[in-house]
């Protein structure tokens, strides 16, 4: 069955293309990883030498976006190409919804063996989660409901979770490989997520990678900030050096194992014809966040909080090095697949878009807007469950705890009527030049505009909006438009087609 699905893969493609093999796939994301944490991009301190190689030698997006400012959302805008409000994925912990259309389940269809491993967030990973990978795709995962840290306890297929000696990156680097070299064993081209746990916290890292940041603890001593600690699982408050040094630590081992994965393909034969792509989930978490050189962190919908590392190595369509002014975002991957490996698009409403124009240099700009938007949770209390709390309900133990608890439970609510409240939260477009910020101030209601010229003004410090109504005016009304639409979405009208 296998091989016949492959075939009619090779036959969707057309008879001029037959003879060219379906492109590899594989889709890599760090958690917390920001734009700005990168040695190509300037970073001060932390060191990532196969990424730099791979953004001198591969192609570049200077302006890539995750599609909010945190994990389970971003995550559920990579699988599907929408917004995550439309499916409730609207904060960390928010599941998916087991009628979305995923890129695994579209390249399942189209012959391709698909893997899931590692960061999972959308759901619980056990086998009887409506949500877990492999309801949503995947073939096999190794994966864990949230973030993990050295030594991880994964769940091998949806079954108990088990303890793998090693560090979380390579660790989860390894199970990929093995799962690439069934797949090629059996003539299957792969689709392969790896979904690091790392940089998230609480943090830590072997002892050759905290080495190379010995010197941070004394250059950040005086600032404290709050994280998770490791021996107890509940907040602390320690000294930003230190906690540098063990973030950068984890950063340097990921970047460590991106290299043995492009190393295996290379030794492999598979490097040529083998689209290798990564990204971060959201900007920069505070505790870690120097400021540099964007406004805002994780959780705010200003550039620091949305801006990540972008990168596609693919030698048989990317020869030279190139990059890209063009802004980009996660909602883009699936469209950009799908027109990849001939498959049509969901009949559903999408907010990403084909990015082949743009890797293929015959688009410089991007045609349609971008927008973020958290949604204000605090109507939700009392609203019905999507799916039944006991299928929620997570396996894989995490250092950090909540409500006293190592593992995690998720939600989802269903909607079927929006009221005005259903329009708050921070949210923004980003039209061409022209960047929209809104979000509600905190006592009496009021609303809070800015405007940025982002080709002039990427740190975001100078609001134009007194200067510009009409620019606002027309920002405004774009964003209340698609607001509408994602709302319309949530109510699960795109299911009933």
């Amino acid at each position: 069955m296998k091989h016949l699905l492959a075939l009619s893969f090779l036959a969707c493609l057309g008879a001029s293309s037959a003879a060219e093999p379906p492109p590899n796939i594989i889709l890599m994301m760090g958690d917390d990883h920001g734009w700005e944490e990168t040695g190509y991009n300037g970073h001060p301190h932390v060191k990532t030498p196969v990424l730099d190689d791979m953004a001198a030698t591969c192609f570049r997006f200077e302006n890539f976006y995750a599609a909010h400012p945190s994990c389970s959302p971003t995550r559920a805008s990579f699988m599907t190409g929408r917004h995550p409000n439309r499916m409730g994925t609207f904060n960390p912990g928010f599941s998916i919804r087991p009628e979305e259309i995923t890129i695994a389940k579209i390249l399942a269809k189209a012959g391709y063996q698909c893997g899931h491993f590692g960061k999972w967030h959308l759901g619980p990973v056990k086998a009887e989660s409506p949500t877990s990978p492999g309801a949503m795709g995947f073939h096999e995962w190794v994966s864990h409901d949230n973030f993990f840290e050295i030594n991880p306890s994964l769940s091998r297929n949806g079954g108990p979770p088990e303890v793998i000696q090693g560090e979380s990156s390579a660790v989860v680097i390894d199970e990929a490989i093995k799962f690439i070299d069934r797949a090629r064993k059996e003539k299957q081209p792969f689709f392969t997520v790896v979904w690091f746990g790392s940089p998230h916290e609480p943090y830590s890292g072997l002892s050759e990678d905290l080495a190379l940041y010995d010197d941070l603890p004394a250059k950040y001593k005086d600032k404290k900030v709050r994280l998770t600690s490791n021996e107890t699982g509940g907040p602390t408050t320690r000294p930003q050096g230190e906690v540098l040094r063990e973030r950068y630590a984890e950063i340097t081992a990921m970047d460590r194992a991106i290299g043995t994965l492009r190393k295996h393909l290379a030794a492999n034969g598979l490097r040529e014809n083998t689209l290798l792509f990564y990204c971060g989930d959201n900007g920069t978490s505070p505790d870690a966040s120097l400021f540099l050189p964007h406004r805002g962190v994780k959780g705010q919908v200003y550039e620091g909080g949305v801006l990540v590392p972008g990168l596609i190595e693919w030698p048989a369509r990317i020869p030279k090095p190139r990059s890209t002014k063009a802004r980009a975002t996660t909602s883009d991957l699936l469209p950009t697949l799908c027109a990849l490996t001939g498959q049509p698009l969901p009949d559903r409403p999408l907010d990403g878009m084909d990015l082949l124009p743009v890797i293929d240099g015959k688009a410089s700009e991007r045609p349609k807007p971008l927008w973020f938007w958290q949604f204000d949770t605090s109507h939700l209390q009392k609203a019905e469950p999507y799916i039944a709390p006991a299928l929620q309900e997570g396996t894989t133990p995490l250092a950090k705890k909540a409500g006293g608890k190592a593992t995690r439970d998720f939600s989802n609510f269903r909607h079927p009527q929006i009221t005005d409240a259903d329009y708050l939260g921070p949210r923004a477009i980003i039209d061409g030049r022209f960047k929209l910020v809104v979000h509600e101030l905190k006592k009496g209601g009021a609303v809070k505009q800015e405007l940025f010229d982002l080709f002039t003004d990427p740190a975001e410090k100078t609001d134009l909006s007194g200067q510009q109504p009409d620019t606002v005016k027309k920002l405004q009304s774009g964003l209340r438009d698609w607001q509408t639409s994602v709302l319309h979405s949530l109510t699960g009208a795109d299911y009933q087609k």
